[in-house]
């Protein structure tokens, strides 16, 4: 008899994890009850309102802000670009400089581009910005030279920590520069919220509920009442995000992350000691390979390692064949195998990358089959690609 094939693991949810338990049971009892316009004052109307304003509550309670400073969106990029447009279209007349870390998520990068001048500060090998440079360039601490041709900044965006590899970054002492200064920052917690403690030093703060197990389709941002805001988009009722956001799946994203927080810290525990022993294994087990990221100031379940003489898309193809879905290229673009900004910021290796990111349900046995197959796959492509003895 043969035996049964091994079930598949995802072994790459970053944005996209399998949605929690409780976030179904929400979304399929919301169907019924949350369907209607919650601008309308019919009674369907007006209980849709309701549950919509419930979902925030939640939601603002898990961010660490207040109802009224939380808004609801149509997606993570969405929050990121409205919050760097609107935000520069505010502060127009001290600046339109965006100040942001050369490895933050490609939308801010995108956004810092298209509505003004973009400036980036260098990271280290592990990934975390210079804070030294970011706060003498908010707090002007620089040179006669570097002060005389630099032009005022309208926003600093610095995330929580790097989706990609990982580190966390110094939001603390940059936010608490940012605030002398009176520079707005917008903290990226997409890759950490339900996984960590959140951020405290912030003006602006972008999650995304599919990294916590709520649906795709709803994103969140808080704003500070202090923050200088105005939006670069035609006039609309709603004059945050016009259209507004299902009903439904905002109350699922916010069910899930109550349900994510209320077992954080175990969950926390038992996806570090995973990626723990991922790192150690993939070290002494893989040759000419790089685990990059902090080892220890990092996120609980996020792991990534490039390969020498391999191409990423045929190493994660292999490793999908085998039954293990991962991912490769970068995770702050939208294309999935375009090489990564914030493995080159890093001075790391950019192609032959795998990309973990572990969700809630995986098992010490998914990560340990894992282990045990990939130094085998890693020799076949190396074989395939005529590069093996190298």
């Amino acid at each position: 008899m043969t035996s049964a094939p091994s079930p598949r693991v995802l072994l790459e949810a970053a944005g996209h994890a399998p949605w929690h338990p409780a976030a179904r049971e929400a979304f399929a009892s919301l169907v019924d009850q949350g369907w209607a316009d919650p601008r309308r004052l019919s009674a369907e109307g007006r209980r849709a309102r309701l549950l919509l304003e419930a979902a925030r509550e939640s939601l603002a309670a898990g961010l660490g802000a207040r109802t009224e400073e939380v808004h609801l969106t149509a997606s993570h990029t969405q929050s990121l670009h409205a919050a760097v447009r609107g935000v520069v279209r505010g502060r127009r007349r001290t600046g339109t400089t965006v100040l942001a870390s050369a490895v933050e998520r490609a939308a801010v990068l995108a956004a810092g581009r298209f509505t003004g001048e973009l400036e980036t500060v260098a990271v280290d090998a592990h990934g975390r910005v210079d804070a030294d440079a970011m706060v003498a360039r908010l707090t002007d601490e620089r040179s006669t030279d570097q002060r005389a041709t630099a032009r005022p900044v309208a926003l600093a965006a610095l995330q929580h920590a790097n989706g990609e590899v990982g580190t966390f970054q110094p939001v603390d002492q940059v936010g608490a520069a940012a605030r002398a200064a009176g520079v707005p920052l917008l903290v990226d917690a997409g890759a950490s919220l339900g996984h960590v403690p959140g951020p405290e030093a912030w003006d602006l703060l972008a999650a995304n509920p599919g990294d916590w197990g709520g649906p795709s389709g709803v994103g969140v941002l808080a704003v500070r009442p202090r923050v200088r805001w105005a939006p670069d988009w035609p006039e609309d009722e709603d004059e945050w995000f016009p259209g507004g956001v299902s009903v439904p799946a905002a109350f699922a994203a916010a069910t899930a992350l109550d349900a994510a927080l209320a077992d954080r810290r175990e969950s926390e525990v038992r996806r570090r000691r995973q990626v723990a022993r991922i790192r150690a294994r993939v070290a002494a087990e893989v040759p000419d390979v790089d685990v990059v990221g902090d080892p220890e100031d990092r996120l609980p379940h996020v792991v990534t390692f490039s390969c020498l003489y391999v191409d990423g898309e045929a190493l994660t193809s292999a490793l999908d064949r085998e039954g293990f879905a991962v991912a490769s290229g970068s995770a702050c673009t939208s294309g999935s195998e375009e090489p990564s900004h914030v493995l080159a910021a890093m001075g790391a290796l950019t192609h032959g990358n795998v990309r973990l990111a572990l969700h809630r349900s995986v098992t010490d046995e998914d990560v340990e089959r894992f282990c045990d197959v990939l130094p085998g796959v890693v020799a076949r492509v190396r074989d395939l690609l005529g590069a093996h003895g190298l």
